[in-house]
């Protein structure tokens, strides 16, 4: 469970639970990003304590590196999203506005584009949104809007997993001891990053209620933070850890 605290995965979960402050969602949310993580931490945990394999100095870099990009991804969509939902000029003929910009939503799908309201005009039929076309894609599946803490979660496995591999075989000799000591692990992770989303999603609806802009500010302060804390990795992996030179050098941690 304290591992689920760890800074890279605070970052990460909450710049996703920003724009789900449900107790339900964040709660979900926090378990697809466990069992990702621990479904990752168990096929490689277990390769290398049931087979004994070695993982070459640039491959664990990458996996680490995998984690800095994915923060600066995560990072870029809260703050290109935060500045989409920014009001744009409005458009006036005499006294009469005749079209303006802000955020506005299509069931679930919020966004930001000029628009009429006399009469009401839209570049585009209600129903023809991203978040329409996933649902009838795939609305079937009921868990389909969790993959990305899912993806999040499995990246996150392939940083910590040799890790934990080495510090199961540093105490337990046994296989099958150490397999199950792994599936453990990975109970707590994913109880653990539960109760950080349903504490970030509480928060949420706490001051959410009481000062107006609470979750898009924070929505896009958990974005430069997740850029910021993603460039820092990267620049660490790439050039501290030499994954660019001639004599990279890796421990993992």
């Amino acid at each position: 469970m304290r591992h689920a605290t760890d800074p890279d995965h605070v970052i990460a979960v909450t710049t996703i639970v920003t724009n789900q402050p449900r107790f339900s969602r964040a709660a979900l949310i926090g378990a697809f990003w466990g069992v990702g993580h621990t479904l990752t931490i168990f096929v490689v945990g277990a390769g290398i304590i049931l087979f004994n394999l070695v993982i070459p100095t640039r491959i664990g870099l990458s996996m680490e590196l995998s984690v800095g990009v994915m923060l600066i991804v995560l990072g870029l969509l809260n703050v290109t999203s935060f500045l989409r939902s920014m009001p744009a000029a409005v458009h006036m003929r005499g006294d009469e506005v005749i079209a303006h910009s802000h955020p506005h939503s299509h069931g679930d799908f919020i966004h930001n584009h000029p628009h009429d309201h006399t009469p009401e005009a839209h570049p585009h039929a209600h129903d023809r949104t991203p978040v329409a076309r996933l649902d009838r894609m795939f609305g079937r599946i009921g868990a389909y809007q969790y993959v990305r803490p899912l993806v999040v979660g499995v990246v996150h496995g392939l940083a910590g997993s040799a890790a934990v591999a080495l510090l199961v075989l540093t105490t337990i000799r046994d296989a099958h001891w150490a397999i199950a000591y792994l599936l453990i692990f990975g109970i707590g992770t994913i109880g653990g990053m539960m109760l950080i989303t349903m504490s970030m999603a509480s928060a949420f609806r706490f001051f959410g209620g009481k000062y107006k802009g609470f979750s898009s500010t924070l929505g896009v302060a958990s974005g430069l933070l997740s850029l910021a804390f993603g460039l820092l990795v990267t620049y660490q992996i790439c050039f501290g850890n030499g994954l660019f030179t001639d004599h990279p050098r890796w421990i993992p941690k």
